[in-house]
């Protein structure tokens, strides 16, 4: 009799530490980017473990004006994306430690193989809807804010 209650409880603590993960991995954070012509918050979803950072932005089919994806990495290195997958087409800002562009890759075709990496190494990564980033403003040398990239190197 107690076999027959522990197998549906363990299940259900299973399930639960799975959900718990995948909330942790899809985590909701605002961002803001600072530009000479003012701040521009956006909600994203945060891509900081190895399984969100594959899965991306893959298989969306909108993405609303002022949402998007930060992607962070432990280290600084040479990142390299691909839009496989990818239904929308992005515009992609490859940050250093502190939060400032360095590069933007506008309107990323959907479903492109053609690596996009910035030339130099970078830490994160803000993926935001394609041609918002001319339409806002936004240039290499403006800062993305977020409590993840505060002086990192």
């Amino acid at each position: 009799m107690r076999l027959r209650l522990w197998l549906p409880l363990a299940a259900l603590l299973i399930w639960g530490h799975a959900g718990a993960l995948a909330a942790a991995a899809a985590a909701i954070n605002e961002v803001t980017v600072a530009t000479a012509q003012g701040r521009h918050a956006f909600t994203v979803e945060l891509a900081a473990t190895p399984d969100s950072r594959r899965q991306g932005l893959m298989h969306r089919r909108e993405l609303a004006l002022d949402a998007g994806m930060l992607f962070i990495f432990e280290t600084p290195g040479p990142l390299s994306f691909w839009m496989k997958n990818t239904l929308i087409p992005l515009d992609m800002l490859f940050l250093v430690g502190d939060g400032r562009i360095v590069h933007i890759h506008h309107n990323a075709q959907p479903h492109s193989l053609t690596p996009i990496s910035p030339g130099r190494e970078a830490i994160a990564v803000l993926e935001i809807n394609g041609g918002l980033s001319r339409r806002l403003g936004i240039k290499i040398g403006d800062r993305v804010l977020h409590p993840s990239l505060k002086r990192r190197h």
